[in-house]
């Protein structure tokens, strides 16, 4: 056997590079992750989401951790919120910097890589001497965190454009609720458990989505064409075929590593779609982590709730993120109705905004609720009517972030990880820095009625983040048309019969790196 593949090594080294031909996607378009089996595609679904959850419940325990950790290292609770700070903005960074290689080596050893690097650094956490121990090691544990660019990026690697929107809908529903299903467990944690046990329930938790994914397969289109090349000169069925990757010399260059790590924020900055949606999902992920951060605040001060009924009072949230999940569904159902009857031209990427058109004003009007209602107790007002209205919030919270990256993910493709890696950077750091200033803001605006008034500044500050949506929907073709490397993966769909490619041709490539 060795000597076989001895031999064939030395055949491929003989052939001429004029010679070798590149496998393309449709020389093989049946071994790549669009035609995979629906059981097989759903199970790689729920691999993903467990590692979305995973990654997003490590930021949202951690407020549950302040005051526990504030009273063991006699620091203040404004100290202890650095180390979600910390957390927050590295992961933030994290995402820009681990997409690119996804499409570069594939999704399953970044992955695999992140959530090795996650788990390491929960170990100095949990047995931290001092509190520079754990700030260190959250900002590590966030620096090794793909999160969303990668995971949102994967859509791209199993389902075309026209049929992303289900499961898509699926992996934004375990991110969302990710983020606010650490605030339900936290609870419990804070009042049964040492501070240790946060970081050991995150190791946890971790190390059983490492397994889950270690049985993941690859997915990424370009790594699946080298192993079909290889398979095939292995067999004898075509010796001079070989994969994208293959005919690379060599595999990645100290140059081209560069332009690799620099092309999310190169997308960022240089791409209109990226960019608007980007600070689109970013300011509304900072006012829902800012109002999920009052809770404690707002119903400990309005209705005397201990530290388990707030805990309970987050789950409205996330029974909000199931109902608008299922709500998304006739609008689903109608889109391909219209995509079959027209076609795909018809199918803008615009539409797939239209129903967040709708749902979006429930940001505000849910924090203005949520705010005035807050007086509780005091003035006979009863807690149900302020989740009801905090479940306004988190419907078009859900909304915002599906509508966002959909819509990135369709006009970019396999290249959606790096385009989806501005999104996270936007989210992750106003988020980030939002953790100084939330609980404060609760506490010291005006001489009264502090909560209230700090949920009205939220609630208006959401008129100001909701309405581009509406100029982003109007205007939306002349901003696809400024964006050049959305308009040239377009072009090479439509010339590839509606298909994805795998990577862009040689005279677009100057549009992906800088």
């Amino acid at each position: 056997m060795a000597d076989s593949t001895s031999s064939a090594e030395k055949r491929e080294d003989i052939i001429p590079s004029n010679e070798k031909r590149e496998l393309k996607e449709e020389d093989c378009y049946e071994k790549l992750g669009y035609c995979w089996p629906r059981w097989k595609k759903w199970s790689y679904l729920a691999a993903v989401a467990f590692v979305q959850v995973s990654m997003n419940f490590n930021t949202s325990v951690f407020p549950n951790a302040i005051k526990p950790l504030a009273a063991a290292f006699d620091i203040s609770e404004q100290h202890a919120r650095t180390g979600q700070m910390a957390y927050l903005v590295t992961y933030s960074i994290g995402c820009e910097l681990w997409a690119p290689w996804s499409e570069e080596f594939g999704r399953w050893p970044i992955l695999q890589l992140s959530m090795f690097l996650i788990n390491i650094w929960q170990i100095p956490a949990a047995l931290a001497p001092n509190w520079g121990t754990i700030v260190v090691a959250r900002a590590l544990g966030g620096i090794s965190t793909a999160g969303g660019s990668v995971t949102l990026g994967l859509i791209a690697d199993i389902y075309e454009q026209e049929t992303q929107q289900f499961p898509l809908a699926f992996i934004v529903l375990s991110s969302c609720i990710g983020t606010s299903i650490g605030g339900v467990i936290g609870g419990p944690i804070q009042r049964f458990l040492d501070w240790q046990w946060f970081f050991w329930i995150q190791l946890i938790f971790g190390a059983v989505t490492q397994a889950i994914i270690f049985f993941m397969p690859e997915s990424r289109s370009t790594i699946l064409l080298d192993r079909e090349a290889k398979r095939r000169r292995k067999s004898g069925e075509d010796p001079n075929i070989y994969g994208p990757n293959e005919l690379k010399k060599p595999r990645v260059s100290l140059k081209e590593a560069g332009k690799i790590w620099m092309r999310p924020f190169h997308m960022l900055l240089t791409e209109p779609i990226v960019f608007c949606l980007s600070l689109l999902s970013g300011f509304s992920d900072a006012l829902i982590f800012t109002f999920l951060e009052s809770f404690a605040v707002v119903y400990e001060q309005g209705w005397g709730f201990g530290i388990l009924a707030q805990a309970w009072a987050v789950i409205p949230i996330n029974l909000a993120y199931f109902i608008t999940y299922f709500t998304y569904f006739p609008w689903f159902w109608r889109d391909e109705h219209i995509r079959k009857a027209k076609g795909d031209d018809a199918m803008v990427p615009e539409r797939r905004m239209k129903w967040l058109l709708w749902l979006a004003p429930f940001e505000p009007i849910g924090l203005f609720g949520f705010a005035w209602t807050s007086f509780g107790k005091e003035r006979g007002i009863p807690w149900i009517a302020s989740m009801i209205f905090s479940t306004m919030v988190g419907i078009a919270n859900y909304a915002i972030y599906l509508s966002s990256v959909d819509y990135m993910i369709a006009s970019y493709g396999v290249y959606s990880a790096s385009a989806c890696g501005g999104n996270a950077f936007a989210r992750d750091l106003l988020a980030g820095i939002s953790a100084m200033y939330a609980t404060p803001m609760y506490s010291n605006i005006g001489d009264k009625w502090q909560v209230e008034y700090a949920s009205t500044v939220l609630a208006c500050l959401s008129c100001v983040v909701v309405a581009p949506i509406y100029v982003f929907y109007w205007k939306g073709p002349q901003i696809r048309a400024k964006s050049k490397f959305a308009a040239s993966l377009a072009a090479e769909r439509k010339e590839n019969h509606g298909r994805r490619v795998s990577k862009a041709a040689p005279e677009h490539e100057q549009l992906v790196e800088p």
